[in-house]
């Protein structure tokens, strides 16, 4: 049987969901730092194959989220902000052109109409998730649905969201019309 290590790993996580959590938001000093770190562990899983047996699911998963969260704190601190930029370059910044606010709009269009093509809750996930900042944990138990249920609908409005833009981008650039 094939995906083995995989099966395993998203078996273990799925059954030690709380308590990974928990174990991580003592680490972390945050919980949603940890429900972040867990939640991108889990798609992480889906690149683990079976070339070499996890003998510690358990271990692998928490090693792998501890990762995760250190690695998004080193890009944090390595970030500079848009005033630290400016002043380092001391350039200015004149605000865009008309052409480049009309692309802007015209993005943003694309992205409402690909938003209202969506059923209902994926729509709510990633609109609580990704515009209002609330963490998967928080959007499950105000829809009543499990945490897993909320990640899939994330991912199921992303992937939408990002091949309607990329048809617009197509259309707009004059290339060949996607296929569907």
């Amino acid at each position: 049987m094939a995906d083995i290590n995989r099966v395993r790993l998203r078996g273990q996580l799925v059954d030690n969901y709380d308590g990974l959590v928990r174990k991580l938001t003592r680490r972390l000093g945050s919980s949603d730092f940890a429900y972040e770190a867990l939640h991108e562990t889990f798609l992480r899983l889906d690149r683990v194959t079976d070339a070499v047996p996890v003998r510690s699911p358990a271990d692998y998963i928490f090693r792998t989220a501890i990762n995760i969260a250190k690695d998004r704190q080193k890009a944090q601190n390595r970030r500079v902000s848009a005033s630290e930029i400016d002043t380092l370059l001391d350039v200015s910044d004149d605000g865009p052109d008309p052409a480049r606010v009309a692309e802007a709009r015209s993005e943003i269009e694309a992205f409402k109409r690909a938003l209202s093509e969506l059923p209902s809750r994926p729509r709510d996930v990633l609109q609580s998730i990704s515009i209002d900042g609330r963490s998967p944990h928080e959007v499950a138990v105000r829809l009543g649905v499990s945490v897993r249920t909320v990640e899939s609908d994330l991912k199921r409005a992303l992937n939408h969201c990002a091949d309607s833009l990329d048809h617009t981008l197509i259309r707009r650039l004059g290339g060949p019309r996607p296929r569907s």
